[in-house]
């Protein structure tokens, strides 16, 4: 019979009966789930690699994909649809009136001699009126704006696209991270299931962390199996078999990291955001320029008798300037230039943080290359790594689980530190 513990009593003297039989109870438990898993270990399981796995997600999250393929297409369009500025445009105008009164007699011509006057009845103008134009106007002078505008879609598209493919690596290195996350936990299991194997019917603390840690490492297990399940738009509960992928083999330099991390997309958006600060001082200073552009056109009409003809085409030169703006075009010059000056300044600061970010990047991948290439010779001598493992898989050795754990534990900062550097050089 089990006597209620006060907070006086110690652990060890008071409570231990309870405690011996919770760790009995878990131990147990744990034992036969293990064997009952054990016994189901090739049913219903899902045998999957990295690189599948990174292909599924990547099937699942494709709106992201269509996402960034959008923002490049506008960013196109947009540039495609200024640069057809350069092109002269054609528009028509068509009207057609009936005034409610008619026009009347126009012509009065005085008779000094007489000391009367002559009316001539003249319809210059007809109470039914219909017109249609046909004009042509090819801007001179804006073309040279229409260039710098140019330059302004055309750093919008480069800096699309450099942004296009940021989401797709972003998951890749979610996946690959979850995928070795998974199967650490997946041998550190094997581990707490032998730990909590041998202390399950011992009367003491020990015994007590061995079901602790059982427990945890059971619910790492099945966390991370959902989340890499919804990662791969799996169903729920689905049970996966990860195959330990290849070693990673990279030649990456410190100076080919440097000089590549020009194309990542920070540098990228600098880069082209100065292009547009430099174009739209350009535009500022065209603002002293006069518009000059040639028009031309044709009208069938019956409206105006007498003065114009029916059919009638025309050429001719428009220009229009502002003589007198308040000082706005001073002031818009002075306003572009400061951001012009901005903009380049913000490039070189860019430039210089992403180079300082490689550096420190490529020597935490320097030093975890090292520390993978350690753990792959401690680890390799004791045993080949299993080329894939289920929860539950009762054939594992404990001991040589642990290794692998800690393996693909020194790979995956690996592989993460290799990602890092990446997604500084542009991917390349």
């Amino acid at each position: 019979m089990l006597r209620r513990c006060s907070a006086s009593d110690s652990f060890p003297v008071a409570c231990r009966p309870l405690a011996v039989a919770v760790v009995v109870c878990l131990g147990c438990s744990g034992v036969a789930a293990a064997q009952d898993l054990a016994g189901h270990a090739t049913s219903g399981v899902r045998r999957i690699t990295l690189q599948q796995a990174q292909q599924l997600a990547a099937g699942a999250n494709n709106p992201l994909v269509r996402l960034g393929e959008l923002q490049v297409e506008a960013a196109k369009q947009h540039r495609l649809g200024v640069k057809s500025m350069y092109f002269p445009s054609v528009s028509t105008q068509f009207e057609n009136l009936h005034l409610n009164t008619p026009p009347g007699e126009v012509l009065t011509i005085p008779r000094p001699f007489q000391g009367t006057t002559l009316s001539v009845p003249v319809n210059i103008i007809e109470q039914d009126q219909t017109a249609i134009n046909v004009s042509v106007v090819q801007p001179i002078t804006p073309l040279l704006a229409i260039r710098q505008l140019v330059k302004v879609a055309r750093a919008d598209e480069n800096i699309a696209r450099a942004k296009a493919g940021m989401p797709v690596a972003e998951q890749a290195s979610l996946v690959e991270k979850n995928y070795f996350d998974l199967m650490i936990a997946q041998r550190e299991l094997v581990s707490a299931d032998a730990d909590a194997k041998t202390v399950a019917f011992r009367r003491d603390v020990d015994s007590l962390d061995a079901a602790r840690s059982w427990l945890l490492a059971e619910s790492t297990v099945k966390t991370l199996t959902a989340s890499l399940d919804e990662m791969l738009g799996l169903p729920a509960g689905t049970r996966l078999e990860l195959v330990p992928p290849d070693p990673l083999v990279e030649d990456l330099s410190l100076a080919d990291a440097v000089s590549g991390a020009a194309g990542s997309a920070g540098v990228v958006e600098a880069e082209q955001t100065a292009v547009k600060a430099r174009a739209g001082s350009t535009l500022a200073k065209m603002e002293y320029f006069p518009a000059i552009g040639i028009i031309g056109g044709y009208t069938h009409q019956h409206a105006i008798n007498a003065v114009l003809p029916h059919d009638f085409a025309y050429v001719g030169v428009m220009l229009t300037y502002n003589l007198f703006d308040s000082g706005k075009r001073e002031h818009g010059v002075k306003e572009a230039d400061a951001q012009l000056q901005a903009a380049d300044l913000a490039a070189q600061l860019t430039k210089a943080k992403a180079a300082s970010a490689v550096k420190s990047s490529y020597e935490e991948l320097e030093r975890s290359r090292e520390f993978y290439q350690l753990a792959r010779r401690m680890v390799l001598p004791a045993g080949i790594v299993r080329a894939s493992y289920v929860s539950g898989d009762a054939g594992m050795d404990p001991s040589q689980a642990k290794l692998e754990a800690e393996l693909f534990r020194a790979e995956l900062e690996y592989r993460q530190a290799y990602a890092q550097v990446k997604s500084l050089v542009g991917g390349h």
